[in-house]
């Protein structure tokens, strides 16, 4: 799984749990609701600003967002 399909599916695990739409969550994040969609599907490279955006809207901290288990699970490869 691709960072942008990991950030997306904790996006999209947010919203549901703050039972937002799509559409709620862009308005918050004073971004386009179409770009969401992307984002959620993995299909979007978000930019530092956006990230910023979302998680504000989200009503969560960066460390907590990226603390999930989800992040926790990449395993780097050795050189």
């Amino acid at each position: 799984m691709t960072i942008q399909e990991k950030f997306g599916q904790r996006v999209k695990e947010l919203r549901l749990a703050k039972e937002l739409s799509q559409e709620k969550l862009a308005n918050i994040a004073e971004i386009d609701r179409t770009y969401m969609t992307s984002l959620e599907n993995g299909r979007r490279n978000v930019s530092l600003q956006n990230i910023e955006k979302i998680i504000g809207a989200l009503g969560t901290s960066i460390p907590e967002f990226f603390n999930a288990p989800l992040f926790q699970n990449s395993k780097r490869k050795k050189k």
